[in-house]
This record gives structure tokens, sequence and C-alpha cells, in this order.
């Protein structure tokens, strides 16, 4: 598990380092190939890459880099186990698309919107209060790669409520900050909502 999660690190590294104004060369086809061979049977005609080092995500679709976000991960780094407090690494696929036509800084709790639009803070400083707030957009996380991150509750993504979502802490976006989940802007999880569906493939690699 570690020796193949490695080889995809290194793969993925050489292309987004071969990038220029957000073009790859071939070595995305590599990369797509090789995919497609550690996870056969797989549609990863588009996915999404996230690199916990980095604070990137990376949307792929059709052999083209589409775009790349800042991102936070969790504050407490990479990790698979439950109450961590850390971002799981694996591979993934988004599960659930909520909150379609809500308003930016709309809250949700448990995945239902609370009726609240919460004030998007820009600067660097964080609201306890508001307690790792759930804005906007959420795509939910199912593991897909059984002992990792699927199979056991103690381990498993979705029982860990682990998702995409907006945040009201932008200015904390591009280190980390979150709980376990991936925060993105606002206006920004929009877009990347609107572009994939469920079932979208989602790479995480602590790299």
């Amino acid at each position: 598990m570690k020796f193949k999660s490695l080889l995809i690190c290194l793969l993925i590294s050489k292309f987004i380092y071969s990038q220029s104004s957000n073009k790859v060369d071939s070595r995305i086809d590599l990369l797509v190939d090789y995919i497609g061979v550690v996870y056969e049977g797989l549609d990863f005609s588009n996915f999404i890459y996230i690199g916990i080092n980095r604070q990137k995500l990376y949307y792929v679709k059709e052999d083209s880099l589409i775009n790349i976000y800042d991102v936070s991960t969790a504050l407490n780094g990479a990790g698979n186990t439950l109450q961590s407090f850390k971002t799981p690494i694996g591979l993934h696929e988004v599960s659930e698309k909520i909150g379609n036509d809500m308003p930016i800084g709309a809250s949700f709790k448990h995945k239902h919107y609370t009726g609240q639009v919460l004030e998007i803070l820009l600067d660097s400083s964080s609201n306890d209060s508001i307690n790792d707030a759930i804005t906007t957009r959420i795509l939910t996380l199912k593991g897909l790669e059984k002992g990792l991150n699927v199979g056991s509750y103690k381990f498993d993504t979705k029982n860990r409520g682990i998702y995409i979502h907006g945040t009201t802490e932008e200015g904390l976006i591009g280190k980390p900050a979150s709980h376990g989940c991936i925060r993105m802007r606002n206006a920004e999880v929009i877009e990347l909502f609107n572009a994939v569906n469920v079932g979208c493939k989602v790479v995480i690699l602590d790299n």
C-alpha cells in the first residue's frame, strides 16, 4: 500500500512540476494510465488530486488539468483514524453533493442547511466560536481502499464525516487549519461542485 502511494505521488509530482500556464505535458497521460492500472476498472476520465503538503487541489478532466485550487487540510496533518482530526489519505470518491443553489456562507450542520448565512473572514484570524463551520457547498467523501479508509468504523472516511466544503475562514486557506476536512474558498467550492459528479474519484496524498 505504501509503495503504491509512493509511486502515485512521484508521478503526480512530475506532472505538476512540468505544468506551464495550467497546461500539462504528456506526463499527465502517464499519470492517468498508471492510476488506471493501479485502480483497474475505475473511471478516471475526471478526478481530483489533493496534495496535503502543498495544500493544493488539482482537478483533472479528460487528461487535462482544468484548475488548481488552494485548500486547507487538517491542522493535525494526515491520518485515517477516527477522532484524530486528521485528513485521510488514499483513494476516495464523491458520494454526495449537498447545497446546490445555497447562498455563499450558507451554514450546514450534519449535512443540513441551518438557515443561517455566516460571515466570511478574509484575514488570517480564526473564529473558534463557529467550530470549524461548513459553508456554501459540500462534497462528501467515501473511502475506496479497504483496510486504509474503508472497512472499519475506526478509520472509515465516510463514518468520520470528511468533506470538501466551503469555510468561513478563507484567510486561512493555503495552510493546514481544518479538523480533518478539505476546506476551499466559497466561490471556488461552488465552481468545483458544479464541475464534478457523484462518483468522481479523489486521490489524497500526504506528499
